[in-house]
């Protein structure tokens, strides 16, 4: 189990390798998005938000989100750290990401093109 602190950590690596990569940052000038990441086994609540190709990050969360990422503590820490695609625990059933389609595949384009397959 990560705890609150490890997917805070986890999310600034992640915001940070997204807005130093300026090919994504181009890419995405136009998909405004808020992102909800929430953990299911510990109080862990965030909120990240795409706008104007620029990713932020709050604790906390939103009243409308455009996607809501949901997982145990472990699992968020290790995709939002790269340790892991989202691929498996969303194919079996431990990652859940609720939201349109596209912006679903938009998301786990950028994890890709930070980190890697």
């Amino acid at each position: 189990m990560a705890t609150h602190t490890e997917i805070t950590e986890s999310l600034m690596v992640f915001k940070d390798k997204y807005n130093k990569n300026e090919r994504l940052k181009v890419m995405n000038k136009d998909w405004d998005r808020v992102v909800v990441i929430k953990a299911t086994d510990i109080e862990s609540l965030h909120t990240l938000t795409v706008w104007k190709g620029v990713v932020s990050l709050n604790e906390g969360t939103t009243e409308k989100p455009d996607l809501t990422v949901i997982s145990d503590s472990e699992t968020l820490a290790d995709i939002f750290y790269g340790d892991i695609t989202p691929t498996e625990p969303y194919n079996d059933g431990t990652l859940k990401i609720l939201g349109q389609e596209d912006d679903i595949i938009r998301l786990d384009f950028i994890s890709l093109m930070i980190w890697g397959e």
